[in-house]
Parts: C-alpha cells; structure tokens; sequence
C-alpha cells in the first residue's frame, strides 16, 4: 500500500472529525472563493469551482453558503481576500513536502508554516526544491469488492486513465490531469463507489521511514493539516501500515 494512499486514507477519515469542527467548512470556503476569483464563478466552465462545489456537498456545507463563497469570490460581495501560497520543504529523514494555503496574511502563514516545520525537525526549502519528485495527476481509489480488476481496468483506461495498480484492499486510479472527471465520471456512471478521488501531486519516489523518524512525520503531517490557511498537503512519506495507524490512532 503505497505512503500517498495510506496517508490520504486516514486524513480522509480524520476529515469527519474536521467537519464537526468546522475546519473542513473553512477550507472549502476559500477553495471555493478563490476558485471563483480565479476562474470565474460558473462551474461548468470552472472545473476548479466545480471541484471545490462537490468537496462542499460532501461535507454537507448548505447551498446558500456555496453560493455566498463564490460571490466573494467574483467580488459581488465584501469578504476577506485570500492569496495562494505554495511552501516547499523536507520533513523528518528528508521526506519530500509541498503545503498549499491560502491566506489573507502571506507572511504570518509563512512564519507560522516555518516554524511548524522547525518544531518537528523539518526545514523550509526554495521554490522548486521537491516539486520536481512530484507529478499533478487525477487520482482515485477504489475498494476491491466495488469492482474486479478486469471490470475496472475496462472502464478506466477506455475513459482516459494512464495507469492501474493493485494496493492491497483497494485500487488506485492515475488519470492525466485534464482526463481527471471524465475517467470519474466513466466509473459513476457505471455505478462504482470510489473511497477518494481527486487532483493530486503524486510523489514519483516515497521515503520509508520507521520508529521515532515516523512518529515525527505524522506529527509534522498532522500539525500542518491543523493550520487554518492549509488547503493542501502532499509528501512522499511512507511508513508500514500498522505503524501508521498506531502512531494516528494514539496522536
């Protein structure tokens, strides 16, 4: 089971809990509003807005909320305006990490960010230092007793998909960037439930850590997930799965 899968597992299911908490609402607001402000604030023409409206619904978020994030968004209301800002840096045993945020403060979230990575023994790094380890590629998962290899293999890569690969108790779905929701869209009309589907900046390469130097990791992972301007958190981390969900289980 690759580190990107299992990892994106448990965040997807601490996610409920982020939910009760409102920290998932917030981070869907300003997906949404600067979606909106980037691209415009019809979705069909916006797959970004698109994409942030569904992650929306799946929380439960009410209509007239969305509706409210996407005038912020276009200006049409006041509201605060938030700047994008992607971090790059290395974690515990020089795992790969690269942070998204968005903020309407650049330089508290960067002083905030810098100093989360420097309490749990990581560091900083230029523009461009572990971007090249990463691919931006559609990814989805699929758990095996929702559909056979052959049945899915048949439906993804007919609709586009660049690859397949066997993780365990699931499937993982790599798809090009811009064949992402018409691959999605191929297996949800067949009726396949996926557990994730997303865009995602796939690691090419992982770094195994085990013991103190993965405990630290999920540590650094889980702190800079708390911070409120966090959008996005990728890393080629990885680590056995027992161990994972010890360290989850018990943090």
């Amino acid at each position: 089971m690759s580190g990107h899968s299992k990892w994106a597992t448990i965040k997807h299911k601490k996610a409920q809990t982020d939910a009760r908490r409102g920290r998932a609402f917030t981070r869907v607001i300003k997906e949404i509003t600067v979606a909106a402000r980037s691209g415009g604030s019809d979705p069909d023409h916006n797959p970004r807005l698109r994409s942030a409206i569904a992650a929306a619904k799946a929380v439960s978020m009410p209509a007239d909320n969305i509706k409210r994030a996407i005038q912020r968004g276009t200006g049409e209301i006041p509201g605060a305006v938030y700047e994008e800002v992607t971090l790059e840096g290395y974690g515990p045993g020089g795992v790969a990490l690269i942070v998204e945020a968005a903020t309407d403060n650049r330089n508290r979230t960067i002083s905030e960010i810098r100093h989360i990575f420097s309490r749990q023994g990581g560091n900083l790094g230029e523009a461009g230092s572990v971007a090249w380890m990463f691919k931006k590629q559609g990814y989805i998962v699929v758990p095996k007793e929702k559909a056979s290899e052959d049945r899915l293999m048949g439906i993804a890569l007919d609709a586009g998909a660049d690859d397949m690969r066997d993780d365990g108790s699931q499937w993982e779905v790599f798809t090009p960037l811009e064949g992402f929701e018409a691959v999605l869209g191929a297996l949800r009309a067949d009726n396949i439930e996926t557990s994730l589907a997303e865009v995602s900046m796939i690691p090419q390469s992982y770094v195994k850590l085990e013991g103190k130097s993965a405990q630290q990791m999920v540590r650094l992972l889980e702190a800079l997930e708390e911070h409120d301007d966090v959008q996005h958190l990728y890393s080629n981390f990885d680590a056995e799965e027992r161990e994972l969900e010890a360290v989850t289980s018990g943090s």
